[in-house]
């Protein structure tokens, strides 16, 4: 097992994204392919999750578009992903906040984390 991670830590290569966590709001900037052209698109939401580890480790953003919850799921490692900004560093308590998807409105906001720098 050990010899499989040390392989794959060779084949992939990794991106250096700034750390980021669930209840953070991200912009994550990725190439599209529409026909034979390529063009840059921006997706911003909360990070609901962060999941696996290494190669095959992935983040789910959700965001609102209208009235509609819009959720994507992103490889870390993803040769599509430009960069990653991260606008807000959210303060919750669990890894996982897929009780997220059900609020509305004032209950659906995440406390900001305070910074001491």
């Amino acid at each position: 097992m050990e010899y499989i991670k040390e392989l794959e830590k060779d084949l992939v290569e990794t991106q250096n994204f700034p750390a980021f966590s669930s209840g953070d709001t991200i912009s994550v900037t990725y190439m599209i392919k529409e026909g034979n052209k390529e063009r840059p698109q921006t997706f911003q939401g909360v990070v609901l999750q962060r999941k696996g580890t290494g190669a095959t480790e992935t983040f789910t953003i959700r965001k609102m578009s209208g009235n509609v919850g819009v959720e994507r799921i992103f490889p870390v490692n993803s040769p599509f992903i430009n960069k990653i900004v991260v606008n807000k560093k959210g303060s919750v308590r669990r890894a996982r906040i897929f009780y997220f998807r059900e609020r509305t409105g004032k209950s659906a906001r995440i406390k900001e984390k305070k910074s001491f720098a």
